[in-house]
């Protein structure tokens, strides 16, 4: 369970460092990170990073796949994860 919590704390790391990212190449009108990618990087672990990152930055706040999707991710993974260290 120790790999898991390290593989935890990277995945949303890293997520929540890829929105900010992001931001920044919009706000200079660069090539942008697709939104696919923002997004399986949520499904694979970093929810939380992702959903940090979203009001932290103010990016991606409005679009409807990210405000409820994210959350709603999130709160699957939470369970998940609360499921598998009761056991």
């Amino acid at each position: 369970m120790g790999l898991l919590w390290i593989y935890l704390i990277l995945i949303n790391g890293w997520s929540y460092l890829l929105m900010g990212w992001d931001k920044r190449k919009a706000q200079r009108g660069e090539w942008r990170v697709a939104e696919r990618t923002l997004l399986l990087a949520a499904a694979a672990g970093g929810s939380a990073g992702v959903w940090a990152g979203m009001y932290h930055f103010r990016h991606k706040t409005c679009h409807g796949v990210f405000r409820y999707g994210i959350p709603t991710l999130f709160l699957l993974q939470t369970i998940l994860l609360t499921w598998l260290f009761s056991r």
